[in-house]
């Protein structure tokens, strides 16, 4: 054997958590339809329970970003998903994007948009953002979870 080579089961080999495997909190409008059926969808597809989430419109949510110095804004109507990841509040499509890289494939490949200029991907979710009610509706109030996926809920 070469002095230089070693057998990878001759050395630990102890893997640091990438930041995809690191839990998030994702604070979602909570009367959006979209919305709640995006926190649904999550949850389908994060087999490893890394998501919390918790209404905008919660004290919770409130909480969680005084934690990391994010202010959310006075809103009648909240136009962004904010989302909690390594102290630090990420919006728009930087949150998507970050929720996409949590969940059972193909959705981590999404993080190839990344490459896109954030203005370009941020105008996209905008004129998404401002058209959700009317495409998909709104709730008389916030989602309520399931038993069974309560814990997954900061409220």
């Amino acid at each position: 054997m070469n002095e230089g080579c070693h057998s990878t089961s001759t050395l630990a080999t102890a893997r640091a958590p990438t930041i995809a495997t690191q839990p998030i909190i994702i604070l979602f409008d909570g009367v959006c339809n979209l919305c709640s059926g995006m926190v649904r969808f999550v949850i389908a597809r994060d087999p490893h329970a890394r998501c919390r989430f918790a209404a905008l419109q919660s004290e919770a949510a409130r909480a969680a970003c005084a934690k990391v110095g994010y202010e959310l804004p006075a809103f009648d109507t909240p136009s962004t998903i904010v989302v909690i990841e390594g102290g630090r509040a990420l919006e728009r499509s930087d949150a998507a994007l970050a929720i996409a890289r949590r969940m059972s494939s193909p959705w981590p490949m999404f993080g190839v948009f990344r490459v896109l200029p954030r203005g370009l991907r941020d105008a996209l979710y905008r004129f998404v953002a401002r058209n959700r009610y009317r495409w998909f509706g709104r709730a008389e109030a916030c989602m309520v979870p399931r038993a069974e996926l309560q814990e997954r809920f900061l409220d």
